[in-house]
């Protein structure tokens, strides 16, 4: 099944600067230890970019990154009204933004439901995969995320079958990346927005 959410950026669409995005996190009250962490994946997300731009794919680093900075928009609100920070967020980064493709990585961050067609779906798939890298604000493997997701939420048996579900389909993300990109992204450090692979 394919996403019913356009896959490519539309000359139309706005694309906000990260000086932009920082004015929607106060906006929004984005607490200092979420900023942090969003400027964390926004850094994988954009060696992802990067690396995709440089092997000839039509993806525009900006868009990528502006995602990645507000795919936690909706966190603050939810940790102290309840909901659902991914729809929450989509929903505001939309507003915002008047983007729907920044809006379907925010919406997509936690989850991918669809097939994960990595050259139709890029931005939603780095964002995503972005967040399941960067543990508060370190850089950690796909499974060290998912430990500490465990840890902190896991309290009963179905939630834990869930985060289980999403850690595979994290895991299967990654995959189709190392794939699309022709790197072992476990094998790469993330610096200064490109991917280097360790000594």
């Amino acid at each position: 099944m394919a996403s019913p959410f356009p896959s490519r950026c539309r000359p139309e669409w706005r694309t906000p600067s990260d000086a932009e995005c920082i004015g929607f996190w106060d906006i929004h009250g984005m607490p200092e230890h979420i900023r942090r962490h969003s400027q964390i994946v926004a850094e994988v997300a954009t060696a992802l970019t990067v690396r995709a731009r440089e092997l000839g794919a039509a993806v525009c680093v900006q868009t990528v990154r502006a995602s990645a900075l507000l795919h936690d928009l909706g966190k603050a609100y939810t940790i102290a009204f309840g909901g659902n920070h991914s729809q929450i967020g989509a929903a505001w980064a939309l507003q915002l933004t008047g983007n729907p493709l920044i809006s379907h990585g925010v919406l997509h961050h936690v989850h991918w439901p669809f097939e994960p067609d990595v050259e139709r779906y890029f931005l939603p798939l780095a964002v995503l995969y972005a967040d399941k890298r960067v543990r508060h604000d370190v850089i950690v493997s796909v499974t060290e995320r998912f430990q500490d997701i465990a840890e902190r939420y896991g309290l009963t048996e179905d939630i834990r079958d869930k985060i289980l579900l999403t850690m595979e389909n994290s895991i299967e993300v990654e995959q189709r990346l190392n794939e699309y990109l022709k790197v072992d992204l476990n094998a790469c450090a993330f610096d200064r927005g490109r991917l280097v692979q360790r000594a």
